[in-house]
């Protein structure tokens, strides 16, 4: 059992954290305590902002021990409230957004070292100054922190060539829940000493203990980028344009986004700055962005030829490759826009879904034709990484859908896509995670090996549940109460 936190306990934490590093000023608090979505408020005793490692295990250690509930959080990006402490005020909010240091990074190694604080942005500057990226990238990457992005298994538009944020990550430093430190920094490239904790605690939402640092795998800097946007009339075609791209570029691929018109228009017509691609108006369209370290010509040339024989087999309709830097920019701004131009017109119930790759553009068609059978007035937008089998399947509301449509309509929306996609084998959760958004389907859905394997880890790591109760692991049906 939990309890709330004393005025000693909290005391306590002051004196050590210093005014920095500890708060209970409610107007310093509030931006912490709501989702980026706005869909989920919560509150807290305290927030503390831990400066280094050491900092953290003497909180989790303290929590431990006076079962105190602790909730991670870094840039306060999750789509799903796996950041959001509940509203009972009894949990302490910790922050790792102070933990913002590069420990290592040089231009004779393709890794770094940084603490969980880092913001992806930053990571990415501070690579390309010595001539190495990291290729992981999403919309939120100018507040979206290293720490979060390991905790959720982040994905984004590059996974498709490098992986997930699993297979960008070497070695991880954590605080487990009992205050002991994991120091797993040491970047061996082989360590068979049994279970993995790095595989872990990457993915766990902050639910296993808290991670302080990572080495993470670089690459060398893009020496040329040919980004394209593509115009056609059917996702199945979108992706025998990808198969057909990577057999003639070998691995130059590393994004192909998909776009339905639809979502296009949103873009348009509510995006300030945002220009059509395309002198026709498709479909269907896919963003594609291939990229080489060096041999800008050579990319180039087996990029138009690929597309051009793709053309000649009517693969596709229309298409415009950029010319620059600046035109690039315009046609992923696009892309990236997408999630709020949504916001800005109205609700919709959203799905972050996945089956696998040569599923999708059926389940897709099908899927939509379904869902806006079974729920009149609604409009499918189903959009983004085609080529990883993974899109973001979200249903908007009618137009003038009633304020409480979210609560009264959605839920049924959702259950009835996730029953599909659980049909098709597939994920309800591709890159989100579960947080406390998809709690309950997991539960309702989830395989009983899958949950009963995910408690007893909880259990055995957290038997005190102090670490971020009510997110990713959903309870056994015995015990339905925090």
């Amino acid at each position: 059992m939990t309890a709330p936190p004393t005025a000693d306990f909290l005391d306590v934490l002051a004196r050590r954290l210093g005014p920095k590093g500890f708060t209970r000023d409610p107007s310093e608090m509030a931006p912490w305590l709501e989702d980026w979505r706005g869909r989920y408020h919560g509150a807290a005793a305290a927030m503390v902002s831990p400066a280094d490692t050491a900092d953290v295990a003497e909180i989790v250690g303290r929590c431990a021990a006076d079962r105190v509930v602790l909730v991670p959080q870094g840039g306060n990006t999750s789509m799903v409230g796996g950041a959001t402490p509940s509203p009972d005020g009894a949990a302490v909010l910790l922050s790792l957004r102070r933990m913002n240091r590069l420990r290592a990074l040089s231009a004779e190694s393709d890794t770094v070292i940084c603490e969980a604080g880092v913001i992806l942005a930053s990571l990415h500057d501070a690579a390309a100054q010595l001539g190495w990226r990291f290729p992981l990238s999403l919309a939120a990457k100018g507040s979206a922190t290293i720490g979060g992005l390991i905790s959720t298994n982040a994905g984004g538009t590059q996974v498709l060539r490098f992986g997930t944020m699993r297979s960008l990550v070497h070695c991880i430093e954590a605080v487990l829940p009992d205050g002991s430190v994991f120091e797993g920094l040491v970047p061996l490239r082989k360590d068979n000493r049994g279970y993995d904790l790095r595989q872990l605690l990457i993915g766990a939402e902050g639910t296993l203990g808290v991670v302080t640092a990572a080495s993470l795998r670089l690459v060398p800097a893009i020496g040329r980028r040919w980004t394209a946007w593509i115009g056609l009339a059917a996702p199945r075609d979108a992706l025998r344009l990808l198969r057909r791209l990577e057999r003639e570029t070998g691995e130059a691929v590393e994004s192909f986004e998909l776009v339905p018109r639809a979502c296009l228009d949103l873009v348009l017509a509510h995006i300030d700055g945002a220009r059509p691609p395309l002198a026709k108006a498709c479909t269907w369209n896919v963003l594609v962005e291939a990229t080489a370290s060096e041999g800008g010509d050579a990319l180039d040339r087996s990029m138009e030829a690929a597309l051009a024989a793709a053309f000649e087999t009517g693969l596709f309709e229309d298409a415009v490759v950029a010319a620059n830097e600046t035109q690039a920019a315009a046609l992923w701004h696009l892309r990236e826009s997408i999630s709020e131009a949504e916001r800005l017109v109205g609700p919709a119930a959203k799905h972050d879904i996945s089956v696998s790759v040569d599923a999708m553009p059926e389940f897709i068609e099908r899927a939509t034709e379904s869902v806006e059978e079974r729920f009149a007035g609604t409009s499918v937008l189903a959009f983004g990484h085609l080529g990883d089998g993974n899109v973001h399947f979200n249903v908007a509301a009618a137009p003038g859908a009633s304020t409480t449509w979210l609560a009264e309509i959605a839920p049924a929306i959702s259950a009835f896509v996730h029953d599909l996609v659980t049909a098709a084998g597939g994920s309800i959760s591709a890159e989100h995670g579960i947080g406390q958004a998809r709690l309950a389907e997991l539960a309702r859905l989830g395989e009983p090996a899958r949950l009963q394997a995910m408690r007893a880890i909880k259990q055995a790591l957290d038997p005190h549940g102090i670490m971020n109760p009510g997110k990713l692991v959903p309870l056994a049906e015995a015990n339905l109460s925090p």
